[in-house]
This record gives C-alpha cells, sequence and structure tokens, in this order.
C-alpha cells in the first residue's frame, strides 16, 4: 500500500506541477550516508534515492520531492520508506498587480505546501508566505514562513503520534560558481521548527534542519551538457532530529541527474 501510496502522490505533484509550465526541471538524486535513529540511537548506512521537480508559469512555481530510504537496519525506523514534499506558490504581484517589491525582495508570494510520510502516516500542511529575494550571484534565495498543521493518523492507525500545531521559518538557495574552468553549484536550505507536543503529551522539541548541498558539474567537466549530471558533497546538520535530543551531522555522498 505504501508503494502504491507513494506512487499516487508523485503521479498527483507531476501532473499539477508541469501544467502549463513556463519552464521545469527535474531531477533523480542519490545520496549516502550514515545516520541515527534517535529514538533507538542505531547508527546505519542510508541510500536515499529522490525524485525531484521545480517548475515555473505564469502566476507563481511548484516545487516537489518525494524520497525513498532504505538502510541496512531491521527496526523498520527508515527501512523501504517513503517521504515527500510538494509547495505551490502563487505570486502576488501577477495575480493581484501591483509592485510587491522592497529592499532586495523583488516579490512576495502565498505558499501552501504538505508533507507526507508513508509508514509513520505524517500528513503537514504549511500555508505562509514566502519571499523572493534578488541577491547578486544567486539564481535563487527565497525564504518562507508558514504554519506546520498536524493532519496524521496518529497512533490509532498504527502511525506516529499526532501533534499540535506549530510554524516553520525555511530559507532555500542557489548559487553557481567556477574555480578555473570548472562549474559549481552551492545549494540547499535550512528549515527551524518551532516545539509542539504529541497525543501522548509529550515535548517535540524544536529543531533546526540545515541541508548544504556542493555539486561539481562532473557532465560538464567530462565535455557534455551542462547541469546535467553533478557529483559532489550534501552535509545535513539536525539539531533535536525529530523533535528528540538527538543531533547529527552527516556528510553523504551526493549525485544528481537532470533529464
Amino acid at each position: 500500500m505504501k508503494q502504491l501510496s507513494a506512487i499516487a502522490f508523485c503521479t498527483l505533484m507531476c501532473s499539477s506541477s508541469v501544467m502549463a509550465a513556463n519552464w521545469s526541471t527535474t531531477q533523480l538524486h542519490l545520496n549516502h550516508g550514515e545516520f541515527k535513529n534517535p529514538f533507538s540511537q542505531q547508527q546505519s548506512n542510508a541510500t536515499i534515492y529522490s525524485l525531484q521537480h521545480v517548475s515555473g508559469y505564469d502566476y507563481g512555481d511548484n516545487f516537489f520531492f518525494i524520497d525513498y530510504t532504505k538502510d541496512d537496519l531491521t527496526d523498520g525506523y527508515q527501512d523501504g520508506d517513503f517521504y515527500g514534499e510538494w509547495y505551490s506558490a502563487l505570486s502576488l504581484s501577477k495575480t493581484l498587480g501591483g509592485d510587491w517589491s522592497f529592499g532586495a525582495v523583488k516579490d512576495v508570494s502565498a505558499v501552501m505546501g504538505i508533507n507526507a510520510a508513508g509508514d509513520a502516516k505524517v500528513m503537514k500542511y504549511l500555508p505562509g508566505v514566502k519571499l523572493h529575494w534578488d541577491l547578486p550571484g544567486f539564481t535563487f534565495f527565497s525564504t518562507s514562513l508558514t504554519g506546520y498543521i498536524d493532519d496524521s493518523s496518529g497512533l490509532a492507525k498504527q502511525g506516529a503520534p499526532t501533534e499540535s500545531n506549530s510554524w516553520m521559518l525555511d530559507i532555500a538557495w542557489g548559487y553557481p560558481f567556477m574555480l578555473g574552468s570548472q562549474k559549481f553549484l552551492l545549494t540547499g536550505h535550512v528549515e527551524y521548527i518551532d516545539g509542539r507536543r504529541n497525543e501522548l503529551g509529550s515535548e517535540v522539541k524544536d529543531w533546526i534542519l540545515a541541508q548544504p548541498i556542493l555539486e561539481w558539474d562532473l557532465g560538464y567537466a567530462l565535455g557534455n551538457k551542462e547541469n546535467t549530471l553533478m557529483l559532489g558533497v550534501e552535509w545535513q546538520y539536525w539539531r533535536n532530529k525529530l523533535g528528540t535530543d538527538t543531533d547529527e551531522s552527516v556528510p553523504q555522498i551526493h549525485l544528481a541527474w537532470t533529464f
């Protein structure tokens, strides 16, 4: 069932994101690193396979990814599980008219997000506001402030405990640069999610999750099309991972293919 649900989720996001798109980029990612289960404290080698898509149309933009994680543990915490996020931003200047720029901010969007996990039966809704910044050298730089509203199945449906509602601040960026004749890209995001409580009355701590990625344009270095095959390192820093007392700092081998 979780495979069918993930496929349906992915199909829905693809169809909605590419509808009347003026531009789009779709990638396959492969990450590999050593992660910690914050509940059992077990270490595992895990490979994460990701499908990621971003597109823009006349009135805004869409972004989604879906991860499939495979680890070498038998506890069922992450092994063979799916997780996905989708965000749709509607430009206020393009829909309402007028000039919404101020300072280094070039536009303001209303944004709606969905976070969904397979085995944990987690569903979160993230309505809010997104600022698009015009910063020298960056292909994009955005900040989003959203709610973090829980609509999960909870323990009654053998899922993770439901949680009280909270809020999230997210910063995302893309910065291409060259060293000699080689092309690189520094991209990623940092999120802060405020603390909350679950249905058992336990505290779910606020967390900071940072996932910067340094990519080398391997395809370009080999004489092929640029921005197609990227090789690099993703660093995941997670303070209070999943709301626990566990902190994690994990370098990962990162491979991205754009098609």
